[in-house]
């Protein structure tokens, strides 16, 4: 009887050396490629910034989490081969605090240069015309002179920024204050409980950073039991909110679009 022939085993091929070297380089390659790009949009494209006062409530909140678009307005490197537009009245802008330029603001862009701005009883005119402001918030049931009708020129007040009260004196004609140029004078949308221009100045058009796009995250400063989430710890404020995620974001303000 025939026995059959077994066919010898075939020895399993193992890849070569080069080929698992060039799939680490690839990985390598591709992972760095990544940081590249992601770099490159933090720096000139855009930006996250986190809203830590409220004095642009209720259109931005304590806590929100915000995508701020740096090129709209030709600001950084490479916007010359973007489109970009001016800043427009009416504007929310993120910008360097022109008394710490450590520090990064967002207000609404109220005159711009050359323009007569003043205040009578909350409402602003730009011009010699009141602006509709469907967006301004007030919070105090009670009117502050310097604060509500501005400029004033012959009060004393508290917190006020010593250079841009001499400042302000030279540049107030008939009651109004005339924006120089390449400046921006702006407020908070929470006209009660904002340091804004009427208290530090100006911002320069080189202060200006972008303008927020939306808000990607927010979240509330305590959970239903009250804990707060703005602790100063930072390693206890994330793992708070890692682990309070879905109670503490405000859902409804995911994705919100800044206006």
């Amino acid at each position: 009887m025939t026995m059959p022939i077994e066919a010898p085993p075939v020895p399993a091929i193992s890849a070569p050396k080069a080929a698992h070297h060039s799939d680490w380089a690839f990985v390598l390659q591709s992972f760095l490629v990544v940081i590249v790009i992601a770099v490159f949009a933090i720096t000139f494209i855009v930006q996250a910034f986190q809203i830590p006062s409220d004095s642009m409530e209720n259109t931005l909140l304590v806590g929100d989490y915000l995508l701020v678009d740096k090129l709209c307005y030709g600001a950084n490197p490479g916007a010359f081969f973007m489109p970009y537009r001016p800043v427009k009245r009416g504007d929310i802008i993120v910008f360097k605090f022109p008394v710490d330029p450590t520090q990064h603001f967002v207000k609404r862009v109220v005159g711009i240069p050359g323009d007569h701005v003043r205040l009578i009883n909350r409402t602003v005119y730009v011009n010699g015309i009141a602006l509709r402001e469907p967006y301004t918030h007030h919070i105090s049931s009670t009117t502050d002179d310097f604060r509500d009708n501005f400029p004033q020129l012959n009060l004393s007040v508290a917190g006020l920024e010593g250079k841009w009260w001499l400042q302000m004196k030279t540049l107030v004609k008939d009651n109004e204050l005339v924006v120089p140029p390449n400046d921006y004078f702006v407020l908070g949308d929470n006209r009660d409980d904002s340091e804004d221009s009427r208290y530090w100045g100006f911002v320069p058009r080189a202060n200006i950073v972008g303008r927020p796009l939306i808000v990607y995250w927010s979240m509330r400063e305590a959970d239903a039991d009250g804990t707060p989430t703005g602790a100063s710890d930072k390693l206890l404020h994330f793992a708070y909110a890692v682990t309070h995620f879905y109670q503490i974001t405000r859902w409804n303000r995911t994705f919100l679009v800044v206006r």
